[in-house]
């Protein structure tokens, strides 16, 4: 309990402070940073002394948050994850409600689409199937069915939330979408321009490039996601009839150099090093884009021409 000084017989009065937050509150306590007088309850312990709570929220505010091993912001949980595989399947029901939705969004190069009844592509334009492509599956049960979702959704989940951790959710989610990116201008560039692809392999192919260089920069034991990658090339070239081999291999090649690059940056220029790494592959990719268009473009004006 707080004891008021002794006060000598004949001397006058002396005022009691009172605490700035609660003026009804009388102290002798004060905060060791600004000062002001301040009671127990508006008081924390602080490496030198007591702080008043605003100078605490002050200092934290100042403070660097924490980081992770490659520089992302620390988080709790996984929520780039989780909402990606939300999209995912909105998506995937969206289909079963709205079929035509895979034709306004699928990866398709350039080709006549009898369902739209118009002629679709990424060279007629619509360069956004590259990216929205990866987040549809195979409609109703043709195909693959339900499995292709199915197992792009397990593998998420599996690697995914460990990665976000790892990466930070900003790191993280470029490294998803370029790799979902890179499988789709892989496929452009070396599919018949007219054959139509979709799914998120590209990204997940990705995620598994990433991991595995995370892995070795780790030194922890990289045997497991090496069977799976082996395993799933295996799968891809032995059934690349129906399987858009380019889409699994450029996912994966963009995943593990743009994780390498996030990896193995220096400490003191990180950021630099990983944002400028970022930029790369994003122009890297847009070259090859427009190189293709161009050699489309001029393709069907030979075409015309005979």
């Amino acid at each position: 309990m707080e004891q008021p000084p002794a006060q000598d017989a004949g001397q006058p009065a002396v005022t009691v402070p009172s605490c700035y937050r609660h003026p009804g509150r009388e102290t002798y306590l004060s905060c060791t940073r600004c000062g002001r007088p301040a009671c127990p309850d508006c008081l924390r312990s602080a490496p030198v002394g007591q702080q008043c709570v605003e100078c605490i929220r002050e200092g934290s505010q100042g403070a660097r948050a924490p980081r992770t091993l490659f520089g992302g912001r620390i988080g709790s949980g996984a929520p780039v994850t989780w909402t990606l595989v939300a999209i995912n399947v909105v998506l995937y029901l969206t289909e079963w409600v709205y079929p035509p939705v895979v034709h306004y969004l699928e990866l398709v190069g350039n080709g006549f689409d009898p369902a739209l009844n118009q002629q679709v592509g990424v060279a007629h334009g619509e360069a956004y199937r590259l990216l929205t492509s990866a987040f549809l599956h195979e409609p109703g049960l043709s195909g693959f069915g339900p499995a292709h979702i199915i197992f792009n959704m397990w593998a998420l989940i599996v690697v995914g939330p460990a990665l976000e951790r790892l990466l930070g959710a900003a790191r993280y989610l470029a490294v998803y979408l370029l790799s979902a990116l890179g499988g789709a201008v892989l496929f452009y560039l070396l599919a018949p321009v007219n054959e139509p692809a979709l799914g998120a392999s590209g990204a997940i192919f990705g995620l598994f490039g990433a991991w595995f260089v995370a892995s070795r920069r780790l030194r922890v034991d990289s045997r497991g996601i090496v069977f799976l990658i082996v395993i799933n090339l295996v799968i891809t070239f032995a059934a690349s009839s129906v399987i858009a081999w380019q889409d699994h291999v450029g996912g994966l090649i963009t995943g593990g150099l743009l994780m390498a690059a996030y990896a193995y940056a220096p400490r003191q220029q990180r950021r630099l090093v990983q944002v400028g790494a970022t930029a790369v592959v994003i122009a890297v990719l847009v070259i090859a884009v427009l190189a293709r268009d161009s050699r489309l473009a001029s393709a069907a004006l030979s075409q015309g021409a005979t």
